[in-house]
Order: C-alpha cells, then structure tokens, then sequence
C-alpha cells in the first residue's frame, strides 16, 4: 500500500467517489514517518497490546498498529470509508473494522469481547473538534487502558499537558493530570496531512494512573470545583469560584484563605493540591 502518496491516495479516493468532510474534520495523516514513531513510542515493543484507534480515516496508522500490536479494533464514524477502509487494510488479518461513533459505544463491553487477557491502549489521528471530548470521555469511564497516544492540534496539545500551576493550565489540564501522566511527544507540521489543516498537530501521550496523585472527598465536586475555579480565567479564584457557584465572595474569600490560598490568586496558579483542598472545603461547606 501508497499510502504515502499522494497521488495515488487521490486515486484511491476518486475510485471510491469519496470527498472531503470539514464538518467531520477530515485531514488525513499522508507522512510516511508520523505513523510508526506514534505506533512505536503507544506499544513499545511489548506484540500482545490490543489498540483501539479512532477515526482510521484510509488506515495509514491502523496498519502500522496491526504490525505492532496482538490485535486493532479501529472505530469509524464516517459509513464512506468503509469499503476504502476494507481494500487498504486488505492483508492486516489482525485488524477490525467497526462503524460507529467512539463516543457513544460501550467501550468497557469492547475491549471485554475483543482484547481479553491483553493490554489495552488507545492510538489515533483525532479530529480537532472533538480533541476534548474523547479524552475526557476516555479518561472518565476509567477504561482499563494503559495508555492513550493521540495526535491533536498542536495549541490543544499545550493546553492538555500543561501542568496545574503552568500559564496554560485550564480545567482539562487539570482533569488530564488528575487521570494520567501528560507528556508531548514530537511536533508534526500542517503539510503532513490531506488536506493539510491550517495550523500545526502534536502527538501526546497520557499514561494511565493506577490512582489519581489526589484524593478528594468527593470527585464529582472536585470537578465542578475546578471548572468553576477556571471558567473565568481572567478573574481571580474568589471571584471566578463565587460567581459560578452562586457563593459570598466573602465566604470564598474566607475559604481560600484557609487552605493557604491567595484569594487574588488565578485558577492557573494554583497546583493539583491546592485545587482539592480548595474542594474538600467547600463541599463540607455545602453538603
């Protein structure tokens, strides 16, 4: 298989009858080089992982996955890459195709059924508009994976890795280092993809925690807490926390001071710890 080519890819779409959707941000992986660092540095060299991929597009990563990987399981939303799908991975007999949306299927029941006994990660081109979605979905049904290893648009990346108490921390930022460990693994530049996008893509990698480096008293709180801390950025915490939470701002005030928080202090100052001592005030305070 060409597919590196983009003449040839154009061919195997024109035959297919197949065009471009941007309202399912289509911008498919064509770098020849991209595609087996990600599968490389997602399973190492252990060959019994199961990886699920999302969104294959024409299959370029799935089948440097199937080369790595015990089995692939890749979820396609797109009906009309099916059948270009079945012809490009063709020889990977290790390879499963399944038409559906990765955020409404039970994914706990998939990797049951398809990757028993083994481990289990997930690889993918993501599209840039659901970038936040699919991780956090990911991440919150506590799916027993040891890794995830996407690539997404480069300011996306920044912001998912950004440690609590970085400039570019926000509430995601927050909920990734609460799940995993984020780390940013190499650049991929807009010219690496058909058709290229317009701006720049990073791949990231988040390794499963066994536990979060936290311990709130109540993690659905923990969460409000923190989007509520982080939904206005350019306010201080007292502010920011009072008027999302319907709360005094003297009694936020009051709060913050307590747990040895500036109440002038931003969201994106403050650490993973300071975010649930901030929480675990306010819900013995509410509930």
């Amino acid at each position: 298989m060409q597919l590196s080519d983009i003449s040839y890819i154009k061919s195997l779409l024109s035959k297919h009858g197949f065009k471009f959707s941007k309202e399912l941000g289509q911008n498919f992986i064509v770098d020849g080089s991209v595609c087996p660092k990600m599968a490389e540095l997602a399973l190492g060299t252990d060959k019994d992982f199961g990886v699920i991929e999302i969104g294959p597009g024409i299959g370029v990563l799935t089948r440097e996955l199937s080369r790595c990987a015990k089995k692939v399981v890749a979820i396609e939303l797109d009906k009309r890459l099916i059948p270009i799908l079945k012809e490009t991975l063709s020889d990977c007999d290790n390879t499963e195709v399944i038409h559906g949306d990765a955020m409404k299927l039970d994914l706990h029941a998939l990797i049951k059924e398809k990757f028993e006994g083994m481990r289990v990660a997930v690889c993918a081109n993501l599209p840039y508009y659901i970038t936040s979605p699919i991780i956090m979905g990911l991440l919150e049904e506590k799916l027993p994976l040891d890794n995830i290893t996407v690539m997404v648009q480069k300011e996306a990346a920044e912001r998912l890795c950004a440690a609590p108490g970085d400039r570019e921390c926000g509430a995601v930022s927050a909920a990734v280092s609460f799940y995993s460990k984020p780390e940013i693994l190499f650049g991929v530049g807009r010219d690496s993809f058909l058709p290229p996008p317009k701006v720049d893509s990073a791949v990231i990698s988040l390794k499963i925690l066994d536990k979060p480096p936290i311990s709130p008293k109540n993690d659905a709180f923990f969460f409000k807490c923190v989007k509520a801390a982080f939904a206005q950025r350019r306010k201080t915490v007292a502010n920011s926390v009072s008027a999302t939470l319907h709360l005094e701002k003297a009694k936020v005030t009051e709060i913050l001071e307590s747990v040895g928080i500036s109440p002038l202090a931003r969201a994106e100052a403050l650490t993973l710890k300071e975010l649930s001592d901030l929480s675990d005030s306010l819900y013995s305070i509410l509930n």
